[in-house]
Order: structure tokens, then sequence, then C-alpha cells
């Protein structure tokens, strides 16, 4: 699918426009919250967000966490040092330069992560069933060119519900 051309700022979007795209957003953040609920005994939104962050992007050094974050570096450290502490996040020196610190997630901390996906997954399968297969094609590729006109990257399905960006 291509991206979206992009339009110009002073382009006026219609107020039905936004509410509808605001209802779809409750309705999929209800969705997300239900999923963290599932784990919010194990893990805070910060730790989860790293979970995911690290989940699908692959080994991290802290300095890219806490850019993933928005946070400090001593920010980022603190909630990956309670991570670890809670064996869900490992946390390596770099072979080839031991300055450099590599994060990976641990079985138990790809459990939660599992958990939340599947989760969200089985909350958004239900919802789309309430739709004929016309609709439900119609909306994801709506949905995948909002996605992309927000920068959320192509092959990356796992963060889109959970990671804020800023626009």
């Amino acid at each position: 699918m291509n991206p979206a051309p992009r339009r110009s700022a002073s382009t006026r979007v219609p107020a039905a426009q936004i509410d509808a795209v605001m209802r779809a957003s409750r309705a999929l953040v209800g969705i997300a919250a239900a999923s963290i609920a599932e784990v919010d005994d194990a893990v805070t939104l910060p730790q989860l967000r790293v979970l995911v962050m690290v989940s699908t992007r692959g080994p991290l050094n802290l300095a890219a966490v806490a850019a993933g974050l928005e946070v400090s570096a001593s920010n980022a450290s603190r909630i990956c040092d309670r991570l670890m502490k809670a064996g869900l996040l490992d946390r390596r020196e770099d072979p080839t330069d031991r300055r450099n610190v590599t994060l990976t997630v641990t079985d138990r901390g790809q459990a939660i992560f599992d958990t939340v996906t599947q989760h969200r997954r089985g909350a958004i399968e239900r919802v789309l069933r309430n739709m004929d297969a016309h609709q439900r094609e119609q909306l994801a590729e709506a949905l995948d060119t909002l996605a992309t006109a927000a920068g959320e990257p192509v092959d990356d399905e796992n963060l889109a519900l959970i990671w804020p960006r800023r626009l």
C-alpha cells in the first residue's frame, strides 16, 4: 500500500471526520486498557512499554530505551533495573564494546508481552466479527493509511496500540 499523500497544514478537516476517529480511538483505548489490566499486577505501564519496545525491536541499549520512552537516561535506567529485578529483562555487556549494555526480554518478560498481545488480538477480533468482510477490508485499509500518516512502522503490529507517538 502506498503511503498517504502529504497534505498542507492549512487543509481543513471536517469535524465529523475528527469525531469519527475520536470515537474509534476511545474503542481502541478501551481494548488496550483492558489488555494492560491483564498484567497490571506484574508491571507498570512504563515497564510494559519497555517490554513492548524490546520485544518488538530486539535487543536495545539504555539510550534507545530512554529515547523511546522520551525520558532521561536515569529514569529509563530505574525502569529497566526494576524489570531486571523482577526477572523480566536481561542486561548484558556487548562483547565488542563493554561500554555498551544490551537489554533483552527474558522468557517471563516475553510471556507478559504475549499475554497483552493475545488479549488485545482477541478483543479486536470479537469487534471485527460484528462487521461484514467488506467493512473489515475498508477499515483495515483506512487504519493502515491512518497509521502510516501517524508515522507507525509498517512491519510492527504490536506497537500501534500501546506506544504513544508525538505527531
